[in-house]
C-alpha cells in the first residue's frame, strides 16, 4: 500500500538519470552562478570544485546510487572517458545538444552516439529560448528517432533567471504527436505545470520524467498519486548532482508515500526500461 516503504527492496541499486561529473571549477556561466548561490542554496566553490572519478563514485555508493547518467562536454570527453574505464558498467553518457547550430547539431548528435556511445540528448530550452516544438528542434528529434535514444527536454520554470515559456509541457503535445517514435523525456520536474505534464504523460506512451533537480520531498502529491497508480512505469529518480547532493535526495525518495512497486519502477525499473540499460532484462 502506499507509504509502505519498510518492505521496498533496499539491495536494488538506484540509478540516477542526471549527474555531472565534474563542473569544472571557474569560468562558468552566470546563470550556473546564480541558481547554484539563490536557488539550491549551496557554496559555489563546493559545487564548482574539481572532483576525481574516485570521489563521485564514493558519494553514489554512500548514498546506494549504483549506476548513473552522466552529462558530458562533447568536446571534452576525457574525463567521461576515463570514469568509463576506471568503472565499467557504472555509467551511461548524455549530452547537451544546441539545436540552433542546424546541421552542425545535427552532425554533432552522429558523431557523439558513434564515438562516444552517448545514449541521450538532452535540450534544454531556456538556453536557446525557443520551445521544444519550435521547428529549429525538429532535426534533432528526427536524427535521435534514427539512432534509436532518447531525447530529453527541461520543462518547468528554471531555477536561474532565464525564460521560463519555452518550458512550459504543453509545447511537447505537438513534438509527441508528430513523432510518436520518439522518446521523450521531461527532465527537471514540471513545476508550476504538474498537472499538464501528468495529463500528457497519459496521453503518450513514449512520455516519460526525471524528477532532476527537484529535491524529492518537494514533490506534489498530484505526481505521487500518479506515480503510485497509471503513472507507476512513467517516473524515474535523477539528482542533477552536484547541485543536488546524493544522499539527501536518496533519504527523500526512500521516505515518499510509494508502494514498494511504485518506488521499485521510480528508483531502478522505469530507467532501465527506458534507456535498455546493458545487462539488464
Amino acid at each position: 500500500m502506499p507509504g509502505d516503504t519498510q518492505s521496498t527492496d533496499q539491495t536494488r541499486g538506484i540509478i540516477d538519470c542526471w549527474l555531472n561529473p565534474s563542473l569544472g571549477g571557474a569560468g562558468q556561466p552566470g546563470y550556473l552562478v546564480d541558481v547554484t548561490e539563490r536557488y539550491f542554496q549551496r557554496d559555489r566553490e563546493e559545487v564548482f570544485a574539481e572532483r576525481p572519478a574516485t570521489e563521485l563514485v564514493a558519494a553514489m555508493d554512500v548514498a546506494g546510487i549504483d549506476r548513473g547518467i552522466l552529462t558530458i562536454d562533447t568536446a571534452a570527453p576525457e574525463l567521461y572517458q576515463q570514469i568509463m574505464r576506471e568503472f565499467p558498467g557504472r555509467f551511461i553518457a548524455s549530452a547537451v545538444v544546441d539545436p540552433l547550430k542546424g546541421m552542425d547539431a545535427v552532425r554533432l548528435i552522429d558523431r557523439a552516439v558513434r564515438e562516444l556511445d552517448v545514449r541521450l540528448i538532452r535540450l534544454v530550452p531556456f538556453l536557446f529560448n525557443r520551445p521544444p516544438n519550435d521547428k529549429v528542434c525538429y532535426p534533432v528529434y528526427a536524427k535521435c528517432i534514427e539512432l534509436g535514444i532518447p531525447v530529453s527536454v527541461n520543462t518547468g520554470i528554471p531555477g536561474p533567471p532565464m525564460p521560463a515559456e519555452p518550458q512550459r509541457p504543453l509545447y511537447l503535445d505537438e513534438v509527441c504527436l508528430f513523432y510518436p517514435d520518439l522518446v521523450v523525456i521531461m527532465a527537471h520536474g514540471a513545476d508550476p505545470w504538474w498537472g499538464e505534464a501528468i495529463r500528457l504523460l497519459l496521453k503518450y506512451p513514449n512520455l516519460y520524467m526525471m524528477t532532476s533537480a527537484y529535491a524529492p520531498k518537494y514533490l506534489p502529491s498530484e505526481l505521487i498519486h500518479f506515480m503510485n497508480t497509471r503513472g507507476q512505469t512513467k517516473v524515474m529518480f535523477a539528482t542533477d548532482y552536484p547541485f543536488l547532493q546524493f544522499d539527501r535526495c536518496v533519504i527523500e525518495a526512500r521516505a515518499l508515500p510509494l508502494s514498494q512497486v511504485a518506488q521499485r519502477n521510480y528508483l531502478h525499473d522505469n530507467a532501465c526500461r527506458v534507456f535498455r540499460w546493458p545487462g539488464d532484462p
